[in-house]
């Protein structure tokens, strides 16, 4: 039955040309630019406010509704555990694994695709992933407004010179 399983998740997750492991460069050749600054405590501290309460836990089975009572000091230790990854690029094991359960979508249900499957991941993972999405959509808004820029400038050059 496991297998079934495993087989039924593999294909409905797997993705065409999706890589096998993620090439990361070594840390000696990204330079200081490319790294981004650090996480700050303020990132931290929006991330777990943002969180819903009474979650499931994942396999650390630590609640996010426990984030939420942190004070400074344990915000503090948060932050420096979380910039320690980001700047090793090495994960805990708890933080690398997920439990997924299957739920019924029918009363009857007998095949896979008659269930859905929800993801318990560990709320800290959650807490970084938000602040890396962030991050990368403050970027991608800036190199937009970049390109728009461009393109107006270049459409004036063009009104200018007549074309």
């Amino acid at each position: 039955m496991l297998k079934i399983w495993e087989n039924y998740i593999t294909e409905l997750h797997d993705r065409p040309n999706r890589p096998v492991t993620l090439e990361v460069e070594p840390e000696e050749e990204v330079g200081a630019d490319e790294k981004g600054p650090y996480i700050l405590q303020s990132e931290v501290e929006k991330a777990i406010k943002e969180m819903r309460n009474k979650k499931a836990t994942g396999d650390d089975d630590v609640p996010g509704d426990v984030l939420k009572l942190f004070g400074k000091g344990g915000l503090k230790i948060m932050t420096k555990l979380i910039n320690t990854i980001y700047e090793t690029g090495e994960w805990p094991k708890d933080f690398t694994e997920i439990t997924m359960i299957a739920l019924k979508k029918k009363p009857q249900a007998t095949k896979c695709s008659d269930h859905r499957t929800i993801s318990l991941i560990a709320h800290t993972v959650k807490i970084v992933a938000k602040i890396l999405r962030r991050r990368i959509e403050k970027k991608l808004r800036m190199y937009s407004e970049k390109i728009s820029l461009d393109l107006e400038e270049e459409k004036e050059l063009g009104m200018q010179l007549g074309c």
